[in-house]
């Protein structure tokens, strides 16, 4: 993988040190060409007309996930963002009064909300599943857990608030082998990690364009097995979703289009294919092999130095890096590094409260993710930023 290459395919790279989120991952140059020049071509000649002349590049959005994802085009579908992708799957399901969900401490803050409003709303009930020694889900214990009434098994591969990585691929066997649907939010893990579908056995599987693939915002994706599909009624539906067949009747689009908007981000929709074109390019195996790289050189940067706990949990740890500077605020530590054109965020305990409470973080962690751009030399230059603070 030639890093000075792909580093002038992102020209802010050279004015920052983006150890960001993965919440805000620098464009490539391929992608930002791709949604300006669509959108001056609205300009030119109107949206209509525009989105007329861009059907190969609209296509090609679902064929380049599924070659990403191993899956079928039909099987994916184009939504604004991540939350919203997960939302219409999750909101279909036949769940009823009694019905139970498997889910972990370290699920994303907005599925566990909806977790509780299905409870509230339709009495389903929430089983979680206890850690293993690593801070992973304990597949073991999960197994046991499993009743008669369980229906589904939903968890985030790749946590927003640390450096784990959940047994997506362990989790499928056992909600296969127990007839369980499986949810996975894999917002974080998509364009750093070679995601099989297949492998996992999931059935839902939800992203967003503006992470590790590095396309636009305010574009997301969704991938749901074609059966499962025709059995899921998503909450809200358009002319897209569904054809007006009689006065009083409709029928539902066919596979994952019933999950769409007929109103969309055209622009985004090209760009973040064009974005999963690029990602494939490089090869999913090489850009994992080249975050685990820089991310673990990182984590031991950092825990050499004095005052600074690493506080990711995981057998396998993922591009993002949470750690705790002693003395110091993450809000407080995200203010001095921005000031030196260092990019990090804060994870707050409002995003993981039954993860990061337990452990003791109620001042949430600071965030310094990386991704395959990233050098050793910056590495460097980062560790010893924070042990000046």
């Amino acid at each position: 993988m030639d890093i000075d290459a792909l580093r002038a395919e992102t020209p802010a790279c050279a004015n920052r040190l983006h150890f960001n989120n993965a919440g805000a991952s620098l464009m490539p140059s391929p992608v930002y060409r791709a949604l300006t020049e669509h959108i001056a071509k609205e300009a030119e000649i109107g949206g209509y007309e525009a989105e007329a002349a861009a059907a190969d590049g609209l296509a090609a959005f679902y064929t380049e996930f599924a070659a990403l994802l191993n899956a079928d085009p039909s099987e994916i579908a184009f939504v604004e963002n991540a939350t919203r992708a997960w939302d219409m799957a999750f909101y279909g399901l036949p769940l009823k009064e009694g019905d139970r969900i498997l889910t972990h401490a370290s699920e994303y803050v907005s599925n566990y909300l909806a977790f509780l409003q299905l409870a509230e709303k339709r009495g389903v009930e929430i089983d979680l599943v206890p850690s293993d020694g690593s801070g992973q889900i304990d597949v073991e214990a999960m197994e046991g857990m499993i009743t008669p009434r369980t229906r589904l098994v939903a968890i985030t591969h790749v946590p927003t608030q640390g450096g784990l990585v959940n047994p997506a691929e362990e989790v499928g066997k056992i909600a296969k082998a127990h007839g369980l649907i499986y949810v996975l939010d894999a917002c974080q893990s998509v364009g750093q990690m070679d995601i099989d579908v297949q492998k996992i056995g999931c059935d839902v599987l939800s992203g967003t364009g503006r992470k590790y693939l590095r396309g636009p915002r305010g574009t997301g994706f969704l991938y749901i097995r074609k059966a499962l599909a025709e059995d899921t009624t998503p909450p809200f539906i358009d002319l897209r979703a569904a054809t007006w067949s009689s006065d009083n009747g409709y029928d539902w689009a066919p596979g994952a289009k019933r999950f769409e908007n007929w109103e969309r981000y055209v622009a985004g929709q090209i760009g973040l294919g064009v974005a999963v074109r690029y990602a494939r390019a490089l090869g999913l195996p090489a850009i994992e092999a080249r975050v685990a790289e820089i991310s673990g050189a990182l984590r031991d940067a950092l825990s050499d130095l004095s005052g600074v706990t690493v506080q990711d949990l995981g057998a396998h740890k993922s591009g993002i890096v949470t750690f705790t500077k002693e003395g110091l605020h993450p809000q407080q530590v995200f203010e001095a590094l921005s000031a030196q054109q260092m990019n990090t965020s804060v994870a707050l305990t409002t995003s993981a409260r039954l993860d990061m409470v337990p452990r003791g973080l109620t001042q949430g962690v600071s965030r310094a993710s990386v991704h395959y751009f990233n050098t050793h030399d910056e590495v460097a230059r980062f560790a010893a930023a924070v042990q000046a603070l």
